[in-house]
């Protein structure tokens, strides 16, 4: 697989971030579903992983470049797949276990600490734990999940090839063959 197909890689994967993304916009905004705060942050590592990958296949890097953006997109993949995952083990609790309902997001961010908004938002709410849109059985929140865990599968196996092959061949333009004693 040649730098070429990891450029088109990056361009997939901004494509697949760019439609999740359209998808939680129309939801919001056309369908009039909410985002809580563990949404919102889902969205951010989405947007931040759509940024990368189309930076990545805009730019069109070499091979250390390409390690650094599949890393790059492995970091927002992680982040998103551990919001996303909270919030669906948040979603399977019985409803005597969820937190009691917090307060806008706005309104934390404004009076608190990011660090303690940070902490509440991952400790649950009421509005974290309502399943209010399915298909084929799996909330939004799994969907989400799902995209992160195939973006993070991705960006390891990439990353994992791309130093492989570096490290078999040399960046100096030597060969990687020995020479025979007779040549």
């Amino acid at each position: 697989m040649s730098l070429a197909c990891s450029r088109s890689l990056f361009f997939m994967a901004f494509i697949a971030g760019a439609l999740a993304m359209g998808v939680s916009y129309y939801l919001e905004y056309a369908v009039g579903l909410r985002p809580c705060g563990l949404c919102l942050v889902q969205r951010f590592c989405l947007a931040l992983l759509t940024g990368v990958c189309l930076m990545a296949s805009v730019h069109g890097p070499g091979r250390i470049g390409n390690v650094l953006y599949w890393l790059f997109s492995l970091c927002c993949s992680l982040a998103g797949t551990v919001t996303a995952w909270r919030q669906v083990l948040l979603q399977s609790l019985p409803a005597e276990q969820v937190a009691a309902c917090s307060t806008h997001l706005a309104d934390l961010l404004a009076n608190s600490p990011w660090l303690s908004v940070v902490q509440q938002m991952f400790k649950g709410a009421a509005d974290c734990v309502e399943i209010s849109w399915t298909l084929f059985d799996l909330s939004l929140t799994e969907w989400s999940l799902l995209l992160f865990v195939a973006m993070m599968i991705l960006a390891v196996y990439q990353s994992l090839r791309l130093v492989w092959t570096g490290y078999q061949r040399p960046l100096s333009g030597e060969s990687s063959h020995r020479a025979f004693a007779g040549d």
